[in-house]
């Protein structure tokens, strides 16, 4: 992640190494011939170019994230459930605390991909025990969400292993861009020191049997060091050569992957619905959640993609760590949206213990903050505010809160559902109408 101080790099930032490390890089992508390398055979990690023309995310790098398909399932399922159940407040307080160290883990390796990424057999090898680490971290995930509801003790020691499996491999990684790459060794040193220093904090917290509350205070300040860590290991040393379209990319397929949670959220929601033997006599219930659930996702999908993130990275490069980490609770929204319409399932089916408003509750949240970051994220980049966002805004909590209102009034859930549907699409139709020409306005004005 880059320091939101760091000053630009120029397309050939990679030539500063040296001419012998460039063409190393040359090599790992083919060479100046442009016939790509067949082999992966082991070449020098020097830095990318990050000007590059055409850069797209690697089969490497798609492969890493499905890995985190299974970690943002089992969060939202687990938080899903403990909704149900009736114990809101656990549920939220571990399902933050996954989706952060969840994001995080993510964030730290696609930055560095960017940066420094070679796809030789050691930088695959590396990212395959970064995988593991992944794994590992989601089998930990429903004992944490266990003793946060139980209250005694917070359940970490699981989760936190596959964290510092996959940080043991990211510091691997910072070591080769070090040693191979002369003009990023402060940067490469600095967040070796810093991310082990972390790593034995969490291992401290994890195997230290703390009161509950001392421990989510300790997870707290751990958390914070981990957002600042970008800022500690770069503030003084340079940026690293991150590509801001690859970036953009990026983020826009993982939002994408945590998409995917609506769409298994309307499975598991609709699938005990179907009437008869042969599942062909639907309710209207189950109709009404199929609708709704992927009229929502399709909606949050459109909503995501109305903002060009890479061309404002490529023009404001210095708020990339507010892109970076600002993505944090807007994937949170997502994946909670997808336990939100999980917990309507279960509501309709009559296995969950919370009343009718709740249920509706449990989606409208979610989906609010994941509107409302998407705005900030779109004002703050850009730098500028827009009237006409503020009135889709409040026209779109409006809808939502229709829909919590009807629920307590009596208003059946499958109706509900239906009207949280919409409050994506509010944004949708005014983008698609007047909000595209004022975003335009808005990128003509920032600097080249």
């Amino acid at each position: 992640m880059p320091s939101e101080n760091d000053p630009p790099q120029s397309a050939g930032a990679a030539a500063d190494t040296g001419d012998g490390a460039q063409d190393g890089g040359d090599e790992a992508r083919g060479g100046g011939d442009g016939v790509r390398r067949l082999a992966h055979s082991r070449v020098r990690m020097t830095g990318r170019d990050p000007g590059e023309r055409g850069r797209v995310s690697t089969p490497l790098e798609l492969l890493f994230d499905l890995t985190f398909v299974v970690a943002v399932g089992t969060a939202a399922d687990q938080f899903a459930e403990t909704l149900a159940a009736g114990h809101a407040g656990s549920g939220v307080a571990a399902f933050v605390v996954a989706m952060f160290a969840i994001s995080v883990a993510w964030i730290g390796y696609s930055w560095f991909a960017s940066a420094f990424g070679t796809d030789d057999w050691l930088d695959r090898a590396l990212t395959m025990v970064q995988m593991i680490g992944v794994v590992v971290f989601s089998l930990g995930l429903p004992a944490m969400f266990h003793s946060v509801q139980e209250g005694d003790h917070f359940e970490m020691r699981v989760i936190v292993l596959g964290y510092v499996v996959m940080r043991v491999a990211l510091l691997s990684q910072w070591w080769r861009a070090a040693r191979e790459s002369p003009g990023y060794r402060d940067v490469g040193m600095a967040n070796i020191r810093w991310t082990a220093l972390l790593q034995l904090g969490w291992l401290a917290l994890a195997f230290t049997h703390l009161p509950f509350a001392a421990t989510f205070a300790a997870f707290a300040v751990l958390g914070v060091l981990e957002m600042v860590l970008p800022r500690l290991a770069q503030g003084g040393a340079g940026d690293t050569p991150w590509h801001p379209h690859h970036v953009a990319e990026r983020y826009s397929l993982f939002a994408i992957i945590v998409l995917g949670e609506g769409v298994v959220g309307t499975v598991a929601s609709s699938g005990e619905l179907l009437g008869g033997a042969d599942g062909t006599h639907w309710s209207g219930n189950a109709i009404a959640v199929v609708v709704a659930g992927i009229g929502l996702t399709f909606g949050m999908w459109w909503v995501y993609f109305t903002t060009p993130f890479g061309d404002v990275l490529e023009r404001r490069r210095a708020r990339g760590y507010l892109f970076g980490y600002g993505h944090i609770p807007l994937f949170a929204g997502i994946a909670a949206s997808g336990g939100g319409l999980h917990v309507a399932g279960l509501a309709l089916e009559h296995d969950a213990e919370i009343g009718r408003t709740a249920v509706v509750l449990a989606l409208a949240v979610p989906v609010g903050v994941y509107l409302l970051m998407v705005y900030l994220l779109h004002t703050l980049l850009l730098s500028s505010a827009d009237r006409f966002h503020l009135l889709l805004i409040s026209a779109t909590l409006l809808v939502l809160a229709v829909a919590v209102v009807l629920a307590a009034v009596g208003a059946a859930i499958a109706v509900c559902l239906l009207i949280v549907m919409l409050a994506p699409f509010v944004t949708v139709v005014g983008y698609e109408t007047v909000g595209y020409r004022h975003q335009q306005a808005m990128l003509a004005a920032l600097p080249d």
